[in-house]
């Protein structure tokens, strides 16, 4: 069954001893190597730290869980702990290694856009003698009690925290997520009306177009039905609906009517050939 285990851990066999630190033993040790380095952003033109593990070991004995001095309990034996979605280590050695550069290499790391910093080593280990919580599936193994990572995909911790922290732990996360999961959900909704709103005003807009072009189109045929192709022939080229009635010089043209010619923009030019307009003389038709 699924169960949460108590207990402190004592290991099995030879324990593991720290690199750097005297008298420290325990059952799980992991040595990391980190390189830490600034990196040219093109797109914010900023140096941004950066990160990367260049190397890590791990290293484990096997080990029980035990009751506490006092306590009444049995041993429980902890199976795959690298497996356990939160394992519990501790920083029992930390020291950063700045990188040494000579004035050539500051040149060339500006040129390439990456600057070293150094690197970080860490050790960390779960020690014996440490008080741990095993949340997993329970099984008997030949008279001994195992805890395992559940089968059917439920996670697996062995945390430093009781079993209530650890609960109010990951219900926070659960809660962390829905709150996240509903500010997406409302940053979705909002963008898809924004892309609707913008798609309906175009449609709008092609369609105000289009009944602007039919009501032109239907103005030039009444036009022309009403008062004949010779009407046409001497309606301004601007509005189509009143009669030619300025002759622009010098080119000579006869294309407008007195109102369009006062609302061209200036310089006025000719609508027909685009010259100049120097002056306008009136034109009476008998």
């Amino acid at each position: 069954p699924w169960i949460s285990v108590p207990g402190v851990v004592r290991s099995v066999k030879e324990t593991l001893s720290s690199q750097f630190v005297e008298n420290c033993k325990g059952v799980v040790q992991r040595l990391t190597l980190q390189e830490h380095k600034m990196v040219w952003n093109r797109t914010t033109h900023l140096w941004n730290d950066y990160e990367k593990i260049i190397h890590q070991r791990t290293n484990t004995t096997p080990f029980d869980l035990v009751p506490a001095e006092g306590g009444a309990g049995v041993t429980v034996r902890v199976m795959k702990p690298l497996d356990a979605a939160e394992l519990s280590l501790e920083t029992v050695y930390e020291k950063f290694h700045p990188s040494v550069q000579s004035f050539t290499d500051v040149i060339g790391h500006y040129i390439s856009g990456e600057r070293p910093k150094g690197i970080q080593e860490t050790e960390q280990m779960l020690k014996v003698g440490t008080a741990l919580t095993g949340v997993g599936e329970l099984v008997l193994d030949n008279a001994t009690i195992k805890l395992q990572p559940p089968k059917q995909g439920m996670p697996y911790y062995l945390s430093a925290l009781d079993f209530e922290s650890l609960l109010q732990k990951q219900e926070s996360s659960v809660r962390f997520w829905k709150i996240l999961t509903v500010v997406f959900g409302f940053a979705t909704c909002a963008v898809l009306f924004f892309l609707l709103r913008k798609q309906y005003r175009h449609h709008r807009e092609k369609q105000h177009l289009r009944q602007m072009q039919e009501e032109f189109r239907q103005a030039q045929e009444r036009l022309t039905n009403a008062e004949g192709g010779e009407t046409l022939k001497n309606a301004c080229v601007v509005c189509l609906s009143s009669t030619k009635s300025c002759v622009f010089l010098e080119c000579g043209h006869v294309c407008s009517c007195h109102k369009c010619y006062q609302a061209l923009p200036e310089p006025k030019k000719c609508p027909i050939c685009r010259q100049g307009i120097t002056r306008v003389v009136p034109l009476y038709n008998s």
